[in-house]
Parts: C-alpha cells; structure tokens; sequence
C-alpha cells in the first residue's frame, strides 16, 4: 500500500494524520499543495477542497483527518481506540471537541480587531480549561497508552507552546494538566517528526502576514 498523504505545512489537521502514520510506522509520501492556489488535480480529489487528503490508490482517496485516522486505525496495528465501545465513543466526541478548540485556537491568531481577539480568545482557554478538568493521571489522555486522541490535540497544544512563546498567555500557564500532557506528548518522536525543525518561525511569519493583534500586542 502505497499510501500519500496531500497537505498544507502548517495545517494541524494534515499533523494529527502525519502523527498517526509515523506512530504506526506506515511509509508513506508528503505532497504539499499550496492553499490559496488550489492545483486543479488537487480539487478534483478533494470534494470539499481541504487539507488533508489520504490517496490510497489511483482511484481511492479519503479526505477528513478523524475519517483518516479512523482507516489507518482499523487496518494497520497497533490500534489507538479502545476496544470498549463506549470508551471509543467517548474518544471519538473528545477529537471532535478537539477540532471545535481548533479553530477557536486559529481564529485567536489571526483576528485583527480586539473585539474578535478578545472572543476567540475567552472561547478557546474556556474549553482548554473544560479539557483540564477532565484529564487524568497522564501521561497521554488514556493513562499509560497513546491514542487518537493524542494523535488529535498534540497539533493543538504544540501551537500553544509556540504562541505562549510569542506572547506569554497566563491562562495556558494556569492548566497544569494539559501542560503536562503536553510535555509527554512534546517528547514522542512521532510528534517531533510531524513538522519540520523551521516549524515555529514558518507559524510566527504566518501569523506576522495575517497582520494578527495577537503578534502586534505581544
């Protein structure tokens, strides 16, 4: 199977199926497209027009980074859901809430107004704050073992070190449980792997380009 993934740099979403394919140690290919000039073959694959895009084959593709995670799940080992339904499931409404923070975590680097800034902001450290309570012991989100939910959020909490570095958020400094998780995510190779070592200067100078409040009130 000769798996190729299409991506964006700097999109987290293309980083959470990146992950998954280096923690199960899957070859695969890396074809970067660029977003605001859309190749013609590249939207003739992706019905939605995003990133990423999974091709299994010259006549297969999958788009969706959970719909992707999930094949790789199901059909190469080791498994990263639990085999419990309900705790699957729980999983599953988890990355889903991970992708919510996501874009709140998007819209806060990129709003160019205080009203905006100020919204995305409160949103996205009001479900960081609800994703603390809930974490247990660690070191990942299912105690001991790695799991697609890891693969989901290590994007999320990689970029909020970066900013956090650009710009100290003393909320993100309050969360001692998810600065833990993630510590312990930080460390896997496979999460280390999944960008490229110019990674937080290529995100600054994404962010500097949007003109974002978030840089300008450093």
């Amino acid at each position: 199977m000769a798996l190729e993934l299409i991506s964006f740099p700097l999109c987290p979403y293309v980083q959470r199926s990146i992950i998954t394919l280096l923690h199960k140690q899957v070859g695969f290919t890396l074809t970067h497209i660029d977003l605001a000039h859309k190749p013609e073959w590249f939207l003739a694959l992706s019905p939605m027009g995003k990133v990423p895009c999974l091709k299994i084959d010259e006549h297969t593709v999958l788009f969706e980074s959970q719909v992707i995670n999930e094949y790789l799940d199901e059909t190469i080992a080791p498994a990263l859901h639990p085999a419990d339904p309900l705790k699957r499931a729980q999983h599953r409404a988890w990355i889903a809430f991970g992708s919510e923070i996501l874009n709140d975590q998007f819209q806060m680097m990129i709003a160019q107004g205080e009203e905006r800034f100020a919204a995305s902001s409160r949103q996205l450290f009001d479900k960081l704050e609800r994703l603390d309570k809930i974490m247990g012991d660690g070191p990942f989100f299912a105690n001991e073992y790695f799991s697609l939910v890891d693969a989901a959020l290590a994007p999320l909490f990689m970029r909020m070190e970066i900013l956090h570095a650009l710009r100290p958020l003393p909320r993100w400094e309050s969360l001692g449980k998810l600065r833990r998780w993630t510590a312990s995510l930080m460390e896997l190779p496979e999460v280390a792997g999944s960008v490229t070592a110019d990674f937080p200067d290529c995100l600054r100078n994404y962010i500097s380009e949007k003109g974002s409040l978030f840089l300008r009130s450093a």
